[in-house]
């Protein structure tokens, strides 16, 4: 079985490779995208951030148990 750390370092490992897929292969839509972002206000961006965090660790609760 693997240790905490294992994982934590796989699980950012994997994070780092959808992010950088996502920019090597489309700079323009992620700059399109960042300069959307400035027009959405903190207290949606805060919200959106909440739920998306809330739904990765019930997705990771569901598969880890």
């Amino acid at each position: 079985m693997e240790n905490g750390g294992e994982i934590v370092l796989t699980a950012l490992a994997l994070v780092l490779v959808i992010e950088g897929a996502a920019y090597a292969l489309f700079p323009e839509g992620i700059k399109r995208a960042m300069a959307a972002i400035q027009q959405i206000p903190a207290s949606t961006l805060r919200s959106f951030g909440l739920a998306a965090t809330l739904t990765g660790v019930i997705i990771v609760w569901l598969i880890r148990r």
